[in-house]
């Protein structure tokens, strides 16, 4: 869903042999809201070779689509893993982009059915108030298509995007209005929003409960063989690449001032808005061929006007245009293009003053009399004022054009073979680089984890024939070739080279588990009678003094504090007690003895903006469960060789 450009757009990419740039991208993915599949979702996963990545009630999204989301989304996942992916984190964040995908198509088709539309005036009101397209605080068509340009999409397919964002809006705003709080229920909700619960806890390390024995090898081994993967080095290369990037081929280029003067000219009705005039008329049409009459009758009307009769009430009574004399002749502001089939008028009504009446004109319709209200003078931006717009979105087409050229000569070379690394490079102005570990699956940067790119890369012709591959589109304005440098195979390192590792990791888990059952011990001593602080001693452990902290106090390990508040309040003299086992192995022991709610403030509007803020967030619950139940109902498929494709 488009909320702002750059926040959420989608884009699609493809072309010749695969490779043909076409970015259908602004500044960023599509982010869309990820609905968990209902229990009575009708999912299909028997595919053949399929061009969709998802189907909802027969409409479709093509693996191109996804994909291409797929390539501006790794790098931030990427760096956000510590520069590689699993293989389970790699096919967790994909099934949840088809996930996204299925939402999307079924919020759109759900707004249709349900009679929701995007009028012409809506779409174009949303296209002028986006900010980025914006010069000054106005809309710029220029600035518009100078960004659109820059990424290979089109106005067409923008506005596309933008109108389905627009389309799911109404929906959203439509679920959200049905939500409400009475006085009762706002002061329930911000009471527990601000309940503090009073809590004193205790963490036991595994390390301290930890059989200081020696383990034996059999439990090593059997330790190790059960965690194997965790022990595995995926296969990988290093590469040696050289990329085409738009933004390079863009800069190289110059335009010169008879281009950017051609495309002013080409382009000026964008640029200045000619003069205009806002003229009323009184047209008198020949009756049966007679001019004479025709000629009689408007110079008597001209004589009415003269002596000062009401222009409008006799262009009511006069005029034969009959959509102008329901508006006293009024024809609005107009420029003198709008008149190119009447030149004799157009002629007359620009060379008139503001306010004067001119006598009878004869045209191709019969005798107009014209009054003009007044005078717009032309305005606008001069060639100097957009040389820089022009310049940035010419230099951008030549570049696309450059661009796809030098990608076309460049697939053909190295369909004819023989050309080394350095020779493209030289031949094709090209950057050289080097990834020094391209993981299969996870690849590596800065080139990422496209599909292609890693089906070529571990293929036969660039492992073992050490072949110069490619060219492969990465994102949307970039295209690479490589060649392997060295090739490392999967390998699972033996127990004797982690044993100390899997010796270490052993111990935890088994002081983990003790601390645990400990803890749970001082729990059932608590609950039967002893001090909290007496459980303390008999595990010589020490915890801080008792203190409230509320539902989201930074300072308390999140399980404890969420446990917290998910436990009943306590009663005075019996406080609530668990044992839980954190994230890391640590176990914490804590106690729950009091609850108490602040007051609320004395300022109407600040409550008001807090329940405002809470009723948004149920609001996005119930959106969210509503599409989740149409998606339920909904006949879908996926395609899980979307992203092999």
């Amino acid at each position: 869903m488009l909320q702002n450009i750059g926040d959420k757009l989608k884009g699609s990419g493809q072309g010749k042999s695969g490779h043909r740039w076409v970015a259908y991208a602004l500044f960023g993915a599509l982010i869309l809201v990820f609905v968990a599949w209902g229990p009575t979702a009708v999912v299909d996963r028997s595919f053949g070779a399929s061009s969709y990545a998802v189907k909802v009630n027969g409409e479709k999204i093509s693996t191109a689509e996804v994909n291409n989301t797929w390539q501006q989304r790794l790098p931030q996942l990427l760096q956000a893993a510590g520069g590689t992916l699993t293989d389970a984190q790699r096919a967790q964040e994909q099934e949840q982009l088809l996930d996204s995908a299925v939402a999307g198509l079924a919020a759109t088709q759900q707004a249709r059915r349900l009679g929701y539309r995007v009028s012409e005036a809506q779409l174009n009101q949303a296209l002028k108030e986006e900010p980025a397209f914006q010069v000054d605080g106005k809309f710029s068509a220029v600035r518009a298509q100078t960004l659109l340009a820059s990424v290979g999409t089109t106005t067409e397919a923008y506005l596309a995007d933008l109108r389905r964002s627009l389309l799911t809006r109404q929906l959203d705003s439509t679920i959200g209005n049905t939500d409400f709080l009475t006085p009762a229920e706002s002061k329930r909700l911000l009471a527990l929003l601000d309940e503090e619960r009073e809590v004193r806890f205790a963490l036991l390390q595994p390390d301290a409960f930890a059989n200081g024995a020696q383990l034996d090898p059999q439990a090593i081994d059997a330790w190790y063989k059960a965690h194997q993967a965790e022990y595995t080095v995926p296969e990988s290369v290093k590469l040696d690449y050289a990329e085409l990037a738009l933004a390079d081929v863009a800069a190289s280029l110059t335009v010169s001032d008879d281009q950017l003067h051609q495309r002013y000219e080409q382009e000026k009705a964008r640029f200045v808005q000619p003069e205009a005039r806002h003229a009323r008329h009184i047209l008198i049409t020949e009756a049966a061929g007679d001019d004479a009459k025709a000629k009689a009758l408007a110079d008597e009307v001209y004589k009415k006007l003269q002596a000062g009769g009401d222009f409008a009430a006799l262009a009511r009574q006069y005029s034969k245009d009959t959509v102008s004399a329901e508006k006293g002749g009024d024809l609005d502001w107009g420029s003198r293009e709008i008149y190119d089939n009447n030149k004799p008028f157009a002629d007359k009504l620009f060379s008139m003053k503001e306010g004067e009446t001119s006598e009878p004109v004869k045209t191709q319709y019969g005798y107009q009399i014209i009054h003009l209200d007044g005078i717009r003078p032309a305005s606008g931006r001069s060639f100097e004022d957009v040389r820089a717009e022009l310049t940035e979105l010419l230099r951008k087409e030549q570049a696309t054009t450059e661009f796809n050229r030098r990608e076309d000569q460049l697939q053909e070379r190295l369909e004819q073979g023989g050309s080394t690394l350095d020779q493209l490079v030289r031949e094709f102005g090209l950057k050289r680089g080097t990834v020094d570990q391209f993981v299969r699956g996870t690849g590596g940067l800065p080139l990422g984890s496209d599909a292609e790119l890693n089906r070529q890369v571990f293929s036969d012709a660039s492992l073992n024939q050490r072949r110069v591959g490619g060219p492969v589109q990465l994102g949307e304005d970039q295209i690479t070739v490589f060649q392997v440098a060295a090739h490392t195979p999967a390998r699972t390192k033996p127990l004797a080279e982690v044993q100390d590792a899997v010796v270490a990791a052993l111990k935890r888990e088994r002081g983990s588990a003790a601390a645990l059952s400990a803890a749970q011990v001082a729990v059932t001593r608590v609950k039967a009678g002893e001090s909290f602080d007496a459980a303390l001693a008999a595990l010589k452990i020490k915890a801080d003094a008792a203190r409230f902290v509320g539902r989201n106090a930074p300072d308390v390990p999140v399980e404890v504090r969420d446990a917290a508040f998910a436990a009943p309040r306590p009663e005075a003299g019996k406080p609530f007690v668990q044992a839980l086992k954190l994230d890391g192995g640590a176990v914490a022991l804590f106690a729950v003895t009091a609850s108490r709610v602040q007051p609320l403030s004395d300022n109407p509007q600040v409550e008001e903006l807090r329940t405002a803020r809470e009723l948004q967030r149920y609001s996005q619950r119930d959106i969210d469960a509503y599409l989740a139940d149409v998606i339920g109902r909904a006949k879908v498929s996926k395609n899980p060789q979307a992203f092999q494709q």
